[in-house]
């Protein structure tokens, strides 16, 4: 497993980073609050976690450990895959989810994309006693954001990434963007996720 990437960031987008090491440029799908803890240009690190699968090897990367640990326990529920389990670390932080474990927020949980009542209602049960295991999921760390307001197709393309449709995920964004122009690439996100898994 590839555990964690060092090096220098070449290119930052909505849900995705490329960060060079070793004269290679590694791919790595990531959360809103990973990505904005990296500058491009500098020196960036990510936990990571390396998904095999017959016709691809996809990197994903975190801000902490905890963040890994809770993509890799949300996925030994039945029907949450990767992509699902990072949607739902890019909707909730670490703390939101394991509080809505712990108390069974089964509405908390159905504001991410793709979660439904019946996965939420499995994923407490299968994990309320699992997640107050998980080392260091408390408050994140308040890395502050990027000041570039994000364009709406930016924030499309993140959403087009996580499996919306092209029209869904520009309605979303424009929306988003349209009620506050001010807003980073991550909270943007962040909100376009939880507006879309009240649909």
């Amino acid at each position: 497993m590839i555990a964690s990437i060092r090096g220098t960031v070449a290119e930052i987008g909505l849900d995705r980073c490329v960060v060079e090491t070793g004269g290679v440029g590694v791919l790595v799908h990531a959360t809103p609050a990973a990505l904005a803890g990296l500058r491009r240009g500098s020196e960036g690190m990510l936990h990571t976690e390396l998904v095999v699968r017959e016709d691809s090897l996809t990197l994903y990367g975190f801000d902490s450990v905890a963040a890994r640990t809770l993509f890799l326990t949300v996925q030994t529920v039945s029907g949450v895959g990767p992509r699902l389990a990072l949607a739902i670390l890019a909707t909730l932080e670490p703390d939101e989810l394991v509080r809505a474990l712990g108390t069974e927020d089964v509405k908390a949980l159905t504001r991410v994309p793709g979660v439904g009542k019946r996965t939420a209602e499995r994923m407490v049960l299968e994990l309320k006693d699992k997640v107050g295991q998980v080392p260091g999921a408390g408050p994140a760390d308040g890395s502050a954001g990027t000041s570039a307001v994000p364009a709406a197709a930016e924030v499309a393309g993140a959403l087009e990434g996580l499996g919306f449709s092209a029209a869904e995920a520009e309605k979303t964004a424009t929306a988003v963007l349209a009620g506050d122009p001010t807003l980073g690439p991550a909270e943007a996100l962040r909100l376009a996720l939880r507006s879309l898994g009240k649909r």
